[in-house]
């Protein structure tokens, strides 16, 4: 409900809830500064909570942290839960509502947030994600409640992905002609035209799987059960260079249309880097298995 968010206590306490705020306000900070949203479910699931329902206290608690810092500094500090969106409308709960500045919105109050049209709530969750990226004092916030940063150095992992190197698999191979003929495991229409193996960009890349749609075009880069923790981490960071090679494509062709890169397993993310997806903020489909 919208009005639990506007119930919970701030951070500091006992309840379950905001030892989880605790935990969970680092993590949006680090998003913040990696100027990318997180899904509830990807939010939950790097809190070890098995439902992100239960994230409306959690954000609320944040929420009530901030009001309380922003009366304390005599200064606005955006609401960094609108950072959190769920994945069917890419929007916040209606909850965020409650912490928006009043001067900012005239004529919205904040229990009608919901009742928008979703074209204004959207404005008006660009106009705060916009405040919540620019924010230079995150850090400050961070310690004026007691909180260590989220760690972001993943120096290791990433050494290890430059020293990967190896040949297509029979399993990969599988994998990827599975999805070309399935546009529904990566969650596009069943009824989509079939994908294009091993499509080639401008810059010397070919793409696994190129699903390139009226209203969209969707790459999916693809690993097998075989690929270790090396070779994931370089599909993570496949994705968002081919996210941004296809946009520079599209742009110098006059062609407009969204775009996305996504990395589709064969088993699961390891939950090591469950962190290094949410900030590179890139979308995995799991547990994809070619004759399931």
């Amino acid at each position: 409900m919208a009005e639990t968010e506007a119930t919970a206590a701030p951070i500091h306490g006992d309840k379950l809830y905001q030892k989880r705020a605790r935990r969970a306000l680092p993590l949006l900070v680090r998003q913040a500064e990696a100027k990318n949203t997180i899904l509830y479910s990807d939010l939950a699931e790097e809190l070890d909570m098995p439902n992100p329902r239960n994230l409306n206290y959690v954000l609320g608690s944040i929420g009530q942290s901030l009001q309380e810092l922003t009366d304390e500094w005599g200064m606005e500090i955006p609401p960094i839960q609108c950072i959190v969106i769920n994945k069917n409308d890419g929007l916040p709960g209606e909850g965020i509502g409650w912490f928006l500045n009043k001067d900012s919105y005239s004529g919205v109050v904040p229990q009608d947030f919901g009742q928008l049209p979703k074209v204004r709530q959207r404005e008006i969750v660009q106009a705060e994600l916009q405040k919540i990226y620019l924010y230079p004092d995150w850090r400050a916030v961070l310690e004026r409640l007691s909180l260590k940063p989220a760690a972001t150095d993943f120096s290791g992992f990433l050494t290890a992905a430059r020293n990967f190197g190896g040949g297509e698999s029979d399993a990969h191979k599988r994998l990827k002609e599975h999805v070309a003929e399935n546009p529904d495991s990566i969650g596009l229409s069943a009824k989509s035209p079939k994908g294009e193996l091993e499509y080639r960009l401008p810059s010397g890349d070919a793409l696994d799987v190129s699903f390139l749609l009226q209203e969209q075009w969707v790459a999916a880069e693809v690993k097998s059960q075989i690929s270790d923790e090396r070779d994931l981490v370089r599909g993570l960071f496949q994705c968002v260079k081919y996210s941004a090679v296809m946009a520079a494509n599209l742009l110098a062709e006059g062609r407009k249309r969204p775009v996305k890169a996504v990395l589709v397993l064969e088993g699961r993310l390891p939950h090591s880097l469950i962190p290094l997806r949410n900030i590179l903020g890139v979308t995995v489909y799991e547990n994809v298995r070619p004759y399931a």
